[in-house]
């Protein structure tokens, strides 16, 4: 249990990064990239934890949530401005 502690933290972090690149605007891509990287950490501590019959810490589960939370905001975000980019890059030849 003690040997994943670094893992959840990172976990953690990385769901917070992933949230506040959303609001930063043209760091979405870097978003995406650390919610996956902290759900890929927080999918081990799970599956980890499973084998181990250990409970997962807050920590790790709050990671694990903040990244699923985290990539989708992200994921909606760099959608959205990719749809405006592409309606209004036509608008300017005309």
């Amino acid at each position: 249990m003690e040997q994943y502690n670094g893992k959840a933290t990172a976990s953690l972090v990385l769901g917070i990064v992933s949230l506040v690149c959303i609001w930063l605007g043209y760091f979405t891509l870097a978003g995406i990239a650390c919610a996956i990287v902290g759900l890929i950490f927080g999918i081990q501590i799970r599956k980890a934890s499973q084998l181990e019959g250990f409970k997962p810490s807050g920590t790790a589960n709050a990671g694990f949530v903040l990244n699923i939370i985290g990539l989708a905001l992200c994921s909606l975000a760099f959608i959205v401005c990719v749809a405006c980019v592409s309606i209004l890059v036509p608008l300017s030849y005309m």
